[in-house]
């Protein structure tokens, strides 16, 4: 039965090993635009096939702003809305990645009963920040004024994201936590983000990442919370933050989880032992599923309908109807 046992992990852990090397080049110190962009889109094919089934795949669908347009998949789950609703960010060292990259990673979230809403926002360097950022807040405004045509309930909204859509995510909710109207951020799901550009280690992110991604003025920005969220970390909502044991970035989730402690903000610490970054799409590895899983519960709770969400959700649903009725007047 040993016997059995060591075959069958051997087996398993060939090609872990393989794609984990892969994955690693997104953040070794040589990395460029280039090589980080050529990783994701050998990635993409083998991370993402047969999508676990969902109630309805809307691709690609436009989010309409006054000077740009971007898209977001939308993944409706199985079952009767009004529907809790997550707003995903993809990770790509903000220079690579789309929805398509991590499209069955989001299908496993809406699997857990949320509907997934998959933003495709603009990456460096051809647009650097707050480009990304930008169209990230826009999405969630766009999602709190639409997602009513999807079936999903505009007053239980969380945000989440991997590696540079950890940071984005983080970002974004804190931001939108300083607003006195507009949509409110009731969880975050952070998986090994970025959360302080200047203690973040290694050359790939003072070369790659700080020209690309913030281009000449970087050291300017780098306490500035849309960059470094651990600086706005009080303002964050309740948030899973998920890491592997043996991701460059463990440091980085660690000191968040400690800023969230001090402030108060109730939070979730995991560390996957022995897990490279990017784990979580990997699903032969135990620990991605029983992350995925993790996150599913965590976004079930958080998002649970309250009298509260019920009574902001009537009055959401009023302000439209009232909208409404003026534009027709």
């Amino acid at each position: 039965m040993a016997k059995r046992a060591n075959a069958v992990t051997d087996r398993a852990a060939a090609p872990a090993r393989d794609l984990s090397a892969t994955f690693s080049k997104e953040i070794a110190p040589d990395a460029t635009v280039e090589s980080i962009r050529f990783v994701f889109d050998q990635l993409a094919g083998l991370l993402n096939r047969r999508l676990p089934k969902v109630g309805a795949f809307h691709e690609r669908v436009p989010l309409v702003a006054p000077d740009r347009t971007i898209t977001a998949d939308i993944i409706v789950p199985d079952g009767a809305g009004p529907l809790p609703v997550f707003v995903y960010f993809h990770g790509g060292a903000w220079v690579a990645g789309n929805p398509a990259s991590h499209r069955k990673l989001t299908h496993r979230f809406a699997e857990g009963g949320v509907l997934v809403v998959s933003v495709d926002y603009r990456l460096a360097p051809e647009h650097p920040f707050p480009a990304a950022f930008d169209d990230c807040v826009f999405a969630v405004d766009w999602v709190f004024e639409h997602v009513r045509e999807y079936g999903g309930d505009p007053a239980r909204i969380a945000v989440g994201g991997d590696s540079a859509g950890g940071n984005l995510a983080a970002a974004v909710a804190i931001e939108l936590a300083q607003r006195k109207r507009g949509p409110r951020v009731e969880a975050a799901v952070l998986i090994y983000g970025v959360f302080d550009f200047a203690d973040v280690g290694g050359p790939l992110f003072s070369r790659v990442l700080h020209e690309a991604y913030l281009g000449a003025n970087g050291a300017a920005l780098l306490r500035d919370p849309r960059v470094s969220p651990v600086h706005g970390a009080h303002r964050l909502p309740p948030s899973l933050i998920i890491v592997g044991g043996q991701d460059p970035l463990i440091d980085d989730a660690l000191a968040l989880a400690q800023r969230l402690a001090a402030a108060g903000v109730r939070h979730e610490y995991v560390v996957a032992p022995g897990m490279p970054h990017g784990f979580v799409q990997m699903e032969f590895f135990g620990d991605a599923r029983r992350s995925i899983e993790r996150v599913q519960a965590f976004l079930a709770r958080e998002l649970a309908p309250t009298r509260r969400t019920q009574w902001r959700r009537r009055i959401l649903d009023a302000s439209v109807t009232l909208r409404r009725l003026f534009r027709r007047s």
